[in-house]
């Protein structure tokens, strides 16, 4: 696929791609004979797992870390591991903080929703005591 099509499959633009190829997120992408990237099934693999993890927060500089392991060979699989179990107790602490800010917005829509009830309900009564006079 040509980076246009990869771009428009994964949502991201072509200098994102380009970007993640420079810095070691991906791979080197294959190239025809006169130069043009020429991404395949394994260059997607490593995009759809780059944007996944990206949209997770999890730093780029890990992310070239694990792609740089990968490309070493099995023999760091122990230390790939490692990292990802990392990265994930990152992403589930982040979780948990996000979890306490969405239960405290959930409290306070709460809040607002009885005070707006509460008004609501003063404003008809009024209204239905001006009527019976």
């Amino acid at each position: 696929m040509t980076i246009a099509e990869v771009s428009r499959k994964y949502g991201l633009t072509a200098d994102t791609l380009r970007y993640y190829e420079r810095v070691g997120l991906i791979p080197p992408v294959p190239r025809t004979r006169s130069g043009i990237r020429d991404y395949d099934e394994a260059s997607c693999r490593w995009i759809e797992l780059m944007k996944c993890m990206r949209a997770a927060g999890v730093q780029i500089e890990a992310l070239a870390q694990y792609a740089a392991l990968v490309q070493q060979g099995e023999g760091t699989l122990q230390a790939r591991r490692e990292l990802l179990a990392r990265q994930r107790d990152l992403l589930a602490a982040r979780m948990e903080d996000m979890q306490r800010s969405l239960d405290r917005l959930d409290e306070k829509l709460r809040y607002h929703d009885r005070m707006l009830a509460e008004r609501a309900t003063i404003r008809a009564d009024a209204a239905a005591e001006a009527l019976s006079r």
